[in-house]
């Protein structure tokens, strides 16, 4: 073998080893923003337990701009500071101190320090437009939270910019391990001592910032090790660095948003509409409460409808689509399948199931109806975020992120027209609007980008529509059965045992009758034990 074939092998296995451990890094963040998001849903169930329906109202209206902070410090600024590391890297600029991170770092103190301003200063006015101006004090603290992004977006980008994905990964999971303890135990010593309501706002905030310095801690256990270079002259683009910053950084920050967005419409219209639909202030605070129990079981549907999908993202480039547009092709139309079929399934059941469940979780059936009429956003949502997944890693983000906008306004407006003549159901199918139309805009735009990716034409209608009215039919035979449970160990039971046998026979029911192909099922967990059953029926 010459030199020069020995060289270009070389080459080749370094860009191999490369992609591979971006790829590994990329599942990484993938796995950690699944653990967090689980840890955010299964947190809000013992939180109403303790709190009842008003805390849990109180809390609501504080969590949408927590959420915010939230994805701006781990998604959006660090993906803006991430794409300048390499762009400039690739131009043989040597990133230092004094030219990069030091100017970033303060324009990110500028945009998040006029943030907080703004939030706290007018913290009344904002109170009074939710309807609730006893929430301003919690609205001041949550505006301290913008004053800490700088330090862990700038960490977090730059470890990105350099392929280290687990500096995000572990900070990521000890903010969240350490809000999630933090708010229990202020629900706990409320409902032991019997505190104001108020109190959880303000103690989410306090978590929330106790949090985000645990992730700076962590990170800055990672920046001992890897430190910037000293070196790198150059004139500072200070054009390129804000432009970059507000526009990648919100976008970024805004495909990460969907479902938090939808609670920021709800936190500013729904007490008012719900004060028009005839209500009286605490009437209505209540109501929200109780409607805002569907949000940690849309958030945990959505991850479950998702997560498999969502795997296959960190894979999927508009490079790699030009190297291989047909393998590319299957694997994408392959995870808005399974995505499909799951989200579906989670949808159906839920519903199915809800009374029980809203009983088990919530201590009671208030806004069984409404609540129902939510869970269809599961299946939506887990279709739309797959599919603006999958157009962020083909290089749209900015087109989704105006997509996400629009879901914005859509349910505000929706919010106003519906509410005052239906209630808290008005803001369900409100939601439910809105998310149909970002899931049409996503798929419409995938189609477009990808024209022969043929979704329709793929799907196995049939084996769906069987497979979900037979599990329907156990869900209905095992209500019909058992009759009404009063305890709640009974309905633990009963939940958690339909819930697992609906969810078997329904899978079950796909496999045999063919709705997976055989190299779709290599995507999910137990693919050996799902191509056997898959493989039954030619038997």
């Amino acid at each position: 073998m010459d030199e020069k074939s020995v060289q270009r092998r070389k080459a080749f296995m370094m860009k191999e080893s490369e992609n591979n451990q971006l790829v590994k890094g990329a599942l990484l963040l993938t796995l950690a923003g699944l653990i967090s998001k689980l840890l955010s849903a299964g947190y809000r169930i013992p939180l109403q337990n303790l709190t009842g329906d008003m805390g849990f109202y109180v809390y609501q209206q504080v969590y949408p701009f927590l959420g915010i902070a939230l994805m701006l410090a781990l998604y959006g600024f660090p993906a803006a500071i991430s794409k300048m590391t390499a762009e400039m890297g690739d131009q043989g600029k040597g990133l230092s101190l004094r030219n990069f991170y030091i100017p970033v770092f303060l324009l990110l103190v500028i945009i998040c320090g006029s943030v907080c301003l703004f939030l706290f200063f007018n913290a009344d006015n904002l109170a009074v437009w939710v309807g609730d101006p006893d929430l301003t004090l919690t609205y001041k603290l949550v505006a301290f939270i913008f004053l800490l992004i700088p330090f862990s977006a700038l960490m977090r980008g730059m470890f990105q910019g350099r392929q280290l994905m687990q500096p995000t990964a572990y900070s990521q999971i000890g903010e969240q391990l350490t809000r999630v303890t933090l708010i229990i135990a202020a629900a706990v010593w409320i409902y032991l001592n019997q505190a104001n309501i108020y109190t959880i706002g303000q103690a989410a905030a306090a978590a929330a910032f106790a949090g985000a310095v645990s992730a700076i801690v962590i990170l800055l256990f990672f920046f001992r090790r890897y430190q910037p270079a000293a070196e790198g002259r150059f004139i500072i683009p200070w054009q390129y660095y804000v432009r970059t910053l507000f526009i990648l950084g919100i976008a970024a920050a805004l495909n990460h948003m969907v479902l938090i967005i939808i609670q920021f419409a709800d936190t500013f219209t729904l007490i008012p509409s719900l004060q028009a639909y005839g209500l009286d202030k605490d009437e209505a605070m209540k109501a929200k409460g109780v409607f805002d129990r569907g949000q940690p079981l849309v958030q945990f549907g959505t991850v479950l409808g998702s997560s498999f999908a969502l795997a296959l993202i960190p894979v999927i480039s508009a490079e790699k689509l030009k190297q291989r547009p047909a393998a590319l092709t299957r694997s994408i139309r392959s995870a808005i399948l399974i995505s499909f079929y799951l989200a579906a399934g989670a949808t159906v059941g839920l519903i199915s199931i809800f009374p029980e469940t809203n009983r088990l979780l919530f201590l009671d059936e208030d806004g069984t109806g409404p609540l129902r009429i939510l869970a269809v956003s599961v299946f939506l949502s887990s279709i739309g975020i797959t599919a603006a997944s999958i157009l962020q890693g083909l290089g749209y983000m900015k087109r989704t992120a105006v997509f996400i906008g629009a879901t914005f306004f859509l349910k505000w407006i929706a919010n106003q027209m519906l509410v005052p003549f239906w209630g808290i159901g008005g803001s369900a199918v409100a939601t439910v609007l809105s998310l149909a139309v970002f899931t049409c805009l996503t798929v419409m735009q995938l189609r477009q980008k990808l024209p022969v990716l043929h979704l329709g034409k793929h799907m196995n209608w049939s084996a769906f529509v069987l497979s979900a009215a037979g599990m329907v039919s156990f869900l209905a035979a095992a209500d019909y059965v058992t009759g009404t449970i009063t305890s709640r160990t009974g309905l633990l039971v009963y939940v958690m045992c339909t819930a697992i046998m609906g969810a078997i026979i329904y899978l079950i029911l796909l496999l045999r009758l063919k709705a997976f192909k055989e190299e779709e099922l290599f995507m999910l967990p137990f693919a050996g034990v799902l191509i056997r059953i898959h493989k039954a029926r030619d038997h």
